[in-house]
């Protein structure tokens, strides 16, 4: 390997700098591009894992995105088209010429190219499976008919079993035997003769255990069956809750018809993750950097206008009490603080609260338990930080009753924000709305009114 191409290999002792392509390794793969060296494009990209080529497309704009794939031409492999952005990924899928394009699929597993064929268009759907061979053609297909992020979209077809009866010896000899094995494969899954799985046994298990011992001496203790039809994101949940490596998936008959692996499951747990960051922040579920300006605009305005309204809402409240303002100015300027500190509080145990619903942590078993906590926190909080305004209130003002005021607010908009970022995620829960995705707008409304509402009604009441 040149050291012009060891350059190219993502760093890893900058913390920094760890994984991701150097400035100067983008640049010269550009200029590649830019002279038509593809002997040189092909040198500077082959030692880049699949994931760090993606990257690259992302990041470069759509000219010389297209240059470098036309001229990258049939090195463009399937496992670079995994890894692109669903966006970017469309946008390439154009640019290649057939005879690429159907190089590429072919060498992916079942479960990837559904992935793929799931976000394009028709057109690029059919030209896509007319590049499989016919029995992975029918595969696909039969994933594709399954309800949608369900484990049958999730899973591979492409599983290696063995009857209940044979020993290690047979397994061996049956894996050597064998042209078409899975690139990756974790266990031989073992079947009774209607083809119900019974057990898993590892690899390592095989190659360490004598060639007489039986394959169900050595099945794993933890098995999971998934049923076809089973949700994805309960699919994710079980991987990681029991440490799952894979999992055979069955019909509704109990059959064996596919594999799901931890790398498939650990996808679908990290995207449930960014969705429900990108929906508490109201920018849309599926919202990423290669989104167009309308695509954005589009995904954002909808938010934008839930948050009017609920600005609305707080400020007839306001207005409620427009002759105490007038009168007294020093409200107008300290009011924002009461709400912007309930908040940013109700924000803390919003996050907390959805992030513990998704995985099941909070429950109906311990909801009470939590609420009080949150409660607590609150109060706590509010108590600590009420002493600080109140301190303000009267330095800056020099008036101790306003300080009273504001440290009285302070302590009830905090304790409501505790109660309202948990007990709110869990309402919407129970009533069949995704927490994560209307949440925020509920909690702020919350904090919003009842800061502003304590605030100047306590005013009110003792300064005027």
């Amino acid at each position: 390997m040149s050291e012009e191409t060891e350059d190219l290999i993502p760093e890893t002792e900058s913390e920094e700098q760890a994984y991701s392509l150097e400035k100067k390794a983008i640049a010269a793969i550009l200029y590649a591009v830019d002279v038509e060296d593809r002997e040189q494009l092909v040198e500077l990209l082959e030692p880049l894992h699949a994931a760090d080529i993606a990257d690259l497309l992302e990041q470069i704009n759509p000219f010389d995105r297209r240059r470098l794939i036309l001229l990258y031409d049939k090195e463009f492999d399937g496992e670079i088209l995994s890894e692109l952005d669903e966006v970017i990924r469309e946008e390439v899928i154009s640019i290649l010429k057939p005879d690429v394009l159907a190089d590429a699929v072919r060498e992916m597993d079942s479960d990837d190219v559904v992935d793929l064929l799931e976000d394009l268009e028709e057109t690029q759907h059919d030209a896509i499976l007319d590049a499989l061979e016919d029995s992975d053609r029918d595969a696909v297909q039969r994933s594709l008919n399954y309800p949608e992020y369900s484990a049958g979209r999730l899973m591979q077809t492409e599983v290696v079993m063995a009857p209940e009866h044979w020993t290690v010896g047979q397994a061996i000899d049956y894996l050597r035997g064998q042209d078409d094995l899975p690139e990756q494969f974790y266990h031989v899954i073992l079947v009774d003769p209607r083809l119900h799985p019974i057990g898993n046994v590892t690899l390592g298990k095989i190659m360490a255990s004598r060639r007489d011992v039986p394959l169900r001496d050595l099945t794993e203790q933890m098995f999971r069956v998934i049923p076809v039809t089973q949700d994805e994101g309960d699919v994710a949940y079980a991987f990681n809750q029991y440490h799952l490596i894979s999992a055979p998936v069955v019909d509704d008959e109990g059959r064996l018809i596919g594999m799901i692996t931890i790398d498939d499951a650990m996808t679908v747990l990290d995207e449930e993750h960014e969705e429900d960051i990108l929906r508490l922040a109201g920018v849309g579920e599926e919202s990423s950097l290669s989104d167009r300006v309308l695509e954005t605009t589009r995904q954002r305005l909808p938010w934008l206008g839930v948050n009017l309204v609920t600005a609305v809402l707080a400020s007839l409240v306001i207005a409620q009490f427009q002759g105490a303002i007038a009168s007294l100015v020093a409200l107008a300027v300290l009011m924002p603080i009461v709400a912007s500190m309930g908040g940013n509080a109700g924000t803390q145990s919003l996050t907390v609260a959805v992030r513990a619903l998704a995985t099941k942590d909070l429950t109906g078993a311990n909801v009470w338990r939590v609420l009080r906590r949150e409660v607590l926190v609150g109060l706590i909080n509010g108590l600590i930080f009420a002493l600080i305004m109140g301190i303000v209130g009267l330095v800056w003002f020099g008036s101790w009753q306003l300080g009273y005021v504001i440290a009285a607010a302070m302590v009830i908009n905090l304790v409501i924000a505790g109660l309202a970022g948990t007990a709110i995620p869990v309402i919407l829960q129970r009533v069949g709305v995704d927490p994560a995705l209307a949440s925020g707008a509920f909690v702020t409304t919350v904090t919003d009114i009842v800061g502003f509402l304590a605030f100047l009604g306590l005013a009110v009441l003792v300064l005027l």
